[in-house]
């Protein structure tokens, strides 16, 4: 098969890190081949969606030999319409800006009866990765949405005293803060995060069980694949991997089970096939659908290779295309 990845530029690629490597690493071999695509790359022609690609393969290089030998290769240029490809990969990083907006656009373009998208333009568009999560009521803390600080403060006090704040378009724990009371900084906290009533931001109930980590789970088609914990550092309230949260071993629990349950549906429905949940002492706080990540760590931790799965899941996908022309 024929795969495109819309993606970074390969330069910026993390080799012991990158969930899209090890997809286009897996696709390799197999035997497909894989095109790289950056985003600006992307135009319509008669309203037909076309991209300038390159083939490409990536293979894994020791650390120390990596300013000798780069972990990818580029090959001939060529511009092809998308429906030349099986599926198409969007695993371009957040944030989920205008660019990225108008990227899905041209994506959705692509005939679904021909060539299989991942994940679905559409469902990209819709779920915005902190207010998705209020469609699942039964399975999220306390949340408010608002722009406006003095709403944002009431909210406070309605969760005595302590609260998280974060903003919709973040990414990688960029902007979140975690509110006290008596912060004599928390009405300029409010007023900057808000850009002054000009911003919404989510707020949600702090939950003191991410000193024992934020857990990344990694669902397929609505079903677990498997997870971790990113625990924080002593001097830190975000997990995140970017800014040093650490990655430790963790098993889907059953409470795990029963919010993939309840998100499986919708899930589904939004062509959302590859998703990272974060989960907070049993609770969900993030959908990530836009380029989520976790796989290397999982991998490494568990002695598993969940983009094998994800990748039979696309090849199964793209044979049950109704106009799939099997080449």
């Amino acid at each position: 098969m024929r795969f495109a990845f819309v993606m970074d530029p390969l330069e910026r690629i993390l080799p012991d890190k990158d969930t899209t490597f090890v997809f286009m690493l897996e696709s390799l071999r197999r035997g497909h081949e894989v095109y790289y695509v950056d985003p600006g790359d992307l135009f319509v022609h008669h309203t037909k969606p076309f991209a300038r690609v390159r083939r490409t393969e990536v293979r894994r290089v020791a650390p120390e030999q990596r300013e000798a030998v780069r972990p990818y290769q580029l090959f001939e240029e060529r511009t092809e319409p998308l429906e030349w490809f099986d599926a198409v990969f969007m695993r371009k990083d957040p944030p989920f800006d205008l660019a990225y907006f108008f990227a899905t656009q041209l994506l959705g373009l692509v005939d679904a009866r021909r060539t299989l998208v991942v994940n679905d333009p559409r469902g990209l568009r819709e779920a915005n990765e902190k207010l998705y999560a209020l469609n699942f009521p039964s399975v999220i803390p306390e949340s408010f949405v608002s722009s406006d600080p003095v709403r944002l403060k009431a909210f406070l006090e309605e969760l005595g005293g302590e609260m998280i704040i974060k903003p919709l378009a973040g990414c990688g724990g960029a902007g979140v803060f975690h509110l006290h009371r008596g912060d004599r900084n928390l009405n300029a906290l409010l007023e900057t995060a808000t850009d002054n009533g000009r911003q919404l931001l989510m707020a949600q109930r702090y939950l003191p069980a991410v000193r024992e980590g934020d857990k990344r789970l990694i669902m397929l088609d609505g079903e677990p694949l498997g997870a971790t914990l990113r625990v924080p550092r002593e001097d830190e309230h975000r997990g995140n991997i970017h800014v040093g949260g650490t990655c430790v071993r963790s098993d889907v629990s059953e409470r795990d089970r029963e919010i993939c349950a309840a998100l499986a549906p919708r899930i589904r429905t939004d062509g959302l096939y590859f998703v990272g949940l974060d989960i907070i002492g049993g609770f969900l706080t993030e959908v990530n659908v836009t380029s989520p990540t976790g796989v290397q760590e999982i991998n490494a931790l568990d002695g598993v290779r969940l983009e094998s799965p994800v990748i039979d899941f696309v090849e199964a996908r793209v044979a049950a295309l109704p106009e799939h022309t099997g080449r």
